[in-house]
């Protein structure tokens, strides 16, 4: 491979990156991580070990083509108002991915300068692309979405070990595992080859233990909880029409007491209702009308929570402030407990960059009366009834940091979102798959109502209890899980990544002084 052109051995890069992205769900095709991965590998270790540009180039190159894959499913979005953004697709995709590929480059330097070859080069690598995909969540807002760890939605038991080292050390494992082949394919030394071997044994021993912990988890309900999501799988060139308010508000109001063949009575024993993500194109909580035909349809026993847009008002002349938020509303309607969504996506609910862009003609996908101001942070709310909640909205879920407040345990994670945006693309599915992430890292159950889906139930070992299926309209009734006590990633977080990262540096370590020795 190091006789190959450069532009060839970039193009390599790029497909090997498109090859791994593919195996994300909802094919689940995970095996194909293990042909990533050491291609990449092989092309990285033929460079200049001191070749900063070549490690570098590679490395970006292989992140342009998994980022491009696993992002593309983005594009979705600017063809709703085509005429207004579709103009703004390729550069949004293209700065997205590129940006994120610089990380994937960083690793690839990183590992080339100080990883040597075979053994030591996929142990090093996988450490240090673990770390970058930790960057990758955390800086300029984050955005840890399609992580290498999501590998694991479909490698069974696996999967479980998030509860111990979280999605980012699911990455590091995947990496690592799907690298070893590199160690036989380069013909390393008798014990290089063992010790690929040995490391790889651990991967039905991290898939055996899962299964065993799902065979022994818990099944039980929380007393007096029944929950309803409703679905209204409303497309979303309609979803902000003012003019389909009243029909929008009918269907969600017809949904919420529909009659199901679990729930004969429609609405009655439902404790709880749940509305997706900005449910109704007008401030609910202002509306005095609404207001009055939700009191009897929630018959002062249901609570309430829905998505909602919310303004803060200010002095006469202001834009108000405008926040994408879950209203609580009690038995009798009135709305008694707020959250703020306090991440905003990037270029939706914000424009980085709005000094530059906006006199280029860009634009944030979402438009508001006013500008959208993040909410405080993570906060659990006790509901009516006494069940403790952590809200969360869209993209939030995606984050291993910060979910819920630490403070104040909750008994269960309600998600709001609208995925819309997406249509049948693979966006709405990665998207569930990190919310289950979620619940097995937290040991809490999830409540997720999606406009045009996927709604789902969610227990604490991220098993999916009941779902209403993509581009679908209907209610999904279920009891709520009872949570578990903290996990280890609950209660330390990425502790345990930092020290198995660092287990793994120290074996790349002596992995290269054996080689020097031999």
């Amino acid at each position: 491979m190091a006789s190959l052109p450069p532009a060839a051995r970039g193009a390599l890069s790029v497909l090997a990156g498109a090859i791994i992205a593919i195996g994300l769900p909802p094919l689940g095709w995970w095996p194909l991580a293990f042909l990533g991965f050491p291609l990449f590998l092989m092309l990285l270790a033929s460079g200049p070990r001191k070749g900063w540009r070549d490690g570098f180039g590679l490395g970006w190159a292989f992140g342009l083509g998994y980022f491009a894959v696993a992002f593309h499913w983005i594009g979705f979005a600017f063809l709703v108002q085509a005429d207004t953004y579709l103009w703004m697709m390729p550069f949004m995709l293209g700065i997205l991915a590129g940006g994120m590929a610089i990380y994937w480059g960083l690793a690839a330097l990183l590992a080339r300068r100080f990883g040597g070859n075979g053994l030591q080069l996929a142990l090093t690598f996988s450490a240090v692309l673990a770390g970058a995909e930790w960057l990758r969540g955390h800086l300029l807002t984050g955005f840890p979405w399609a992580a290498p760890g999501l590998l694991v939605d479909g490698m069974g038991g696996v999967a479980q070990a998030a509860a111990v080292i979280g999605m980012t050390g699911l990455s590091l494992l995947v990496i690592l595992w799907a690298s070893l082949p590199l160690v036989f394919l380069q013909g390393g030394s008798r014990a290089s080859r063992v010790a690929a071997a040995v490391i790889l044994l651990s991967l039905p021993a991290v898939w055996i233990w899962g299964d065993a912990r799902l065979r022994t988890a818990r099944d039980d309900m929380v007393p007096g909880v029944a929950i309803r999501i409703v679905q209204p799988n409303l497309p979303q060139d309609e979803t902000w029409r003012e003019d389909n308010a009243r029909q929008i508000l009918d269907d969600l109001e017809q949904l919420s007491a529909l009659p199901t063949a679990e729930r004969p009575e429609g609405i009655g024993g439902i404790s709880h209702v749940v509305w997706p993500e900005s449910a109704v194109p007008f401030l609910i909580d202002e509306s005095p009308v609404a207001r009055a035909e939700l009191a009897p349809l929630l018959g002062g026993r249901t609570v309430l929570l829905t998505g909602a847009v919310r303004l803060d008002r200010k002095g006469e002349g202001e834009d108000p402030d405008a926040h994408n938020s879950i209203i609580v509303f009690d038995g009798r309607a009135e709305p008694v407990a707020r959250y703020d969504k306090w991440r905003l996506v990037p270029g939706g609910e914000f424009l980085p960059l709005a000094w530059l862009l906006e006199p280029l003609g860009f634009r944030k996908v979402v438009q508001t009366p006013g500008s959208f101001v993040p909410g405080p942070g993570p906060r659990t709310i006790t509901l009516p009834g006494g069940l403790r909640a952590a809200l969360t909205i869209c993209y939030e879920a995606i984050f291993p940091q910060r979910l819920v407040d630490d403070a104040e345990r909750p008994q269960v994670i309600v998600n709001v979102t609208n995925d819309g945006w997406f249509g049948r693309s693979t966006g709405p599915w990665q998207h569930l798959a990190q919310a289950r992430l979620r619940t097995i890292e937290q040991g809490l159950p999830m409540i997720r109502a999606a406009n045009t889906g996927i709604s789902a139930v969610i227990d604490p070992y991220g098993r999916t209890l009941r779902m209403l299926p993509l581009m679908e309209k209907g209610v999904v009734d279920s009891p709520l899980p009872v949570a578990l006590s903290p996990t280890p990633y609950g209660r330390w977080g990425d502790f345990w990544l930092v020290l198995l990262a660092t287990a793994v540096l120290g074996c790349a370590y002596l992995a290269g002084k054996s080689t020097s020795r031999g």
